[in-house]
């Protein structure tokens, strides 16, 4: 079982932002900016190579959730960072799937 899923079965406490019927949202606990918060699906998938087509409009709400967290945390006009790492190499340390959002300051680091 991973710390995620540890959050969503109430076990670990965590600082949440959004949560409706098919996702969590909250603060990651070592912030790489100003704003940083996960989205988790409460649909334990390890990462997008996980995902089925069946999976599709989880994978879009959780792009739509993320504009909302932006809204909520005051970085909708000013620019946030979407990301997400599939496997080891990519740096995914907690293998369940999880949407980063950073923003609250410029953002370096990835040609764009």
């Amino acid at each position: 079982m991973t710390i995620f899923q540890k959050i969503l079965d109430g076990e670990i406490p965590a600082h949440v932002v959004y949560e409706d019927e098919r996702v969590l949202a909250f603060r990651d606990i070592h912030p790489a900016a100003p704003v940083h918060v996960l989205i988790i699906p409460r649909k334990p998938l390890i990462d997008v190579r996980a995902a089925e087509e069946e999976d599709a409009l989880l994978l879009g709400h959780m792009i739509l959730v993320s504009r909302e967290v932006a809204r909520r945390e005051g970085v909708l006009e000013s620019g946030y960072r979407l990301v997400i790492n599939n496997g080891t190499d990519a740096g995914q340390e907690v293998f369940h799937l999880h949407l980063h959002v950073m923003g609250g300051a410029r953002l370096g680091g990835l040609a764009g």
